[in-house]
């Protein structure tokens, strides 16, 4: 923050830039998915890790049209739907 307390010195606020902070990147999705297909097990909770890490890469695959928010509301679908032990109930 500036002296004048007003963000950085190009006069920007320090929020968070969501519009370059998750630009394509082929490598981070590949990372995401490998770590999610690697932990992935036979108990609920590492399924669910699993499926949370896949839904945070989108963020950086360019064939997905995805934002923070739109992947924190499915996180907690896939939270309640467990809680709720599955879709049927």
């Amino acid at each position: 923050m500036t002296a004048d307390g007003d963000g950085d010195s190009d006069g920007r606020a320090d929020d968070f830039d969501t519009e370059t902070a998750f630009d394509p990147d082929p490598e981070r999705v590949e990372q995401l998915r490998t770590i999610a297909d690697e932990i992935r097990g036979e108990t609920s909770e590492s399924k669910q890790l699993a499926n949370i890490l896949y839904r945070t890469s989108d963020l950086y695959d360019a064939d997905e049209e995805t934002s923070p928010e739109e992947i924190v509301r499915n996180v907690k679908f896939i939270l309640e739907v467990t809680e709720r032990g599955g879709l049927g109930r």
